[in-house]
């Protein structure tokens, strides 16, 4: 792990960009933060990155908030990352077909699960080293992530035994179904009942496949890129809370 450069955010939040490998990513933690504290792993949308403004907005608020450390990294193809020569041509050729009158959601299924090969070990190397730092630690991890974030969540939280909560949201059970039955921990799944990119009874799929006892579904009007009203982001934080350390 090395840290390439470290700030303070807004509202006394530490910012540290670093690599794991050739992952880069960003680490928010309290300012002056000793000692360990849980940790959630955020997924960034499709076309966006790791310092996505939602999602620093999301990961202040974790820190700020509960006193957690938050991680989001670049998926392979976004933000700092090289293009995929291999990737970019699925994609390109997906594209096609689409404009040839191929359903959308199956391709998207189908490229994102060849993607969470890569990203499912990539992204338990960067649990390693960030719980390898004394201000993070070994407490419990929670995972967020919507549309690709969702899509690349599913297969890695059913693959890593340490994420104890899951919010998802935004994504199909056209190719998830199967390692969302693994999935144990408590699960807060959001939908938008207007998605013109996921059918909404994808979606539902993926929710009915997802093995938890404790789930909840949270549905409301809106297409796939609608913006989450601020509440929404308030219940997915008091939701982490619950589970990672017992509080709302």
């Amino acid at each position: 792990m090395r840290f390439l450069s470290s700030a303070t955010a807004q509202d006394g939040a530490r910012e540290q960009v670093f690599s794991v490998g050739e992952v880069p990513g960003v680490l928010w933690t309290p300012e002056g933060a000793d000692g360990p504290r849980p940790l959630v792993l955020l997924g960034h949308g499709g076309g966006r990155h790791k310092n996505a403004p939602e999602i620093r907005e999301l990961a202040l608020s974790c820190v700020r908030r509960s006193g957690y450390a938050a991680v989001c990294v670049d998926v392979p193809g976004h933000g700092d990352r090289p293009v995929d020569p291999a990737y970019d041509d699925l994609a390109r050729a997906h594209q096609r077909r689409v404009e040839d009158g191929a359903e959308l959601a199956p391709l998207v299924a189908e490229f994102q699960a060849l993607v969470a090969r890569q990203t499912v070990p990539e992204w338990s190397a960067v649990l390693d080293a960030v719980r390898g730092l004394p201000y993070v630690g070994e407490r419990a991890v929670g995972y967020w992530g919507v549309s690709l974030g969702c899509g690349l969540g599913v297969p890695f939280v059913a693959a890593e035994p340490r994420v104890r909560a899951a919010v998802w949201g935004l994504g199909s059970g056209v190719a998830n179904a199967a390692e969302a039955a693994r999935v144990s921990v408590p699960v807060r799944f959001l939908v938008r009942w207007d998605d013109e990119r996921v059918p909404r009874a994808d979606s539902l799929a993926l929710f009915d496949a997802i093995g938890s006892a404790e789930k909840s579904l949270h549905a409301r009007p809106g297409t796939h890129s609608a913006p989450p009203e601020a509440y929404e982001l308030d219940d997915d934080l008091r939701f982490l809370a619950r589970h990672l350390s017992g509080r709302a």
